[in-house]
């Protein structure tokens, strides 16, 4: 039986598994027939969403890797605009709402509300969560 889920990352890339670990599931969930319905970054998660990311050329490029699958798999990936403010995360609309010098959210993700994280949990059979962990 095929199973919506929803993803909620909450740690960042090369501080913490969790991208890694989310990815890794994401990919299985749809080889075997699964959907993601959204991806919602929340916390320092929203660092995956960054367009400034700019890791050496020998380590894996964890904002690429998701970009790429996320349009790949057309899945909406979503930022929670109260984290990504506080962590200098912006798009164009907020770049200008602040006066900032720049935008720089990575295509294809998108700023929104905790909205999103609660239609997500309506609409997916399971919504998982991946945590930084201590």
């Amino acid at each position: 039986m095929s199973e919506t889920f929803t993803l909620v990352i909450t740690g960042a890339p090369y501080s913490s598994q969790a991208p890694q670990t989310a990815l890794g599931f994401a990919k299985a969930a749809v080889d075997a027939g699964h959907h993601i319905d959204r991806v919602f970054l929340y916390g320092d998660g929203v660092h995956l969403a960054s367009a400034l990311c700019a890791p050496p050329s020998d380590e894996t490029h964890w904002p690429d890797e998701w970009s790429r699958f996320l349009t790949q798999h057309n899945i909406p990936g979503v930022a929670c605009i109260a984290s990504a403010l506080r962590r200098g995360l912006v798009n164009e609309t907020e770049q200008k709402r602040y006066e900032l010098p720049s935008a720089n959210l990575r295509a294809p993700f998108e700023i929104a509300g905790l909205g999103e994280w609660v239609e997500g949990r309506i609409k997916s059979t399971r919504t998982l969560y991946f945590h930084a962990g201590d």
